[in-house]
């Protein structure tokens, strides 16, 4: 199937990472990364974990947000 959900990566002062976030999952399905591309791939990582989780508990997947952000630099 062809999931698609936010994932938000944010630069954190506090922690010298990127933090990322999987809105549609709730506050605790987060990752981080020491690079934007290692962030991206651990959201990535954790995403596939939770839906399969969901699946293999039957448990009705969140429905994706229309959450788009653009970011020019």
């Amino acid at each position: 199937m062809d999931y698609k959900y936010s994932i938000l990566i944010q630069w954190s002062d506090e922690d010298g990472k990127y933090l990322v976030s999987l809105p549609e999952f709730g506050p605790y399905a987060h990752t981080h990364g020491d690079s934007y591309e290692e962030a991206l791939k651990n959201g990535r990582e954790v995403l596939e974990l939770l839906i399969e989780d969901y699946q293999v508990r039957n448990k009705t997947l969140p429905k994706p947000s229309n959450l788009r952000i653009t970011v020019e630099v």
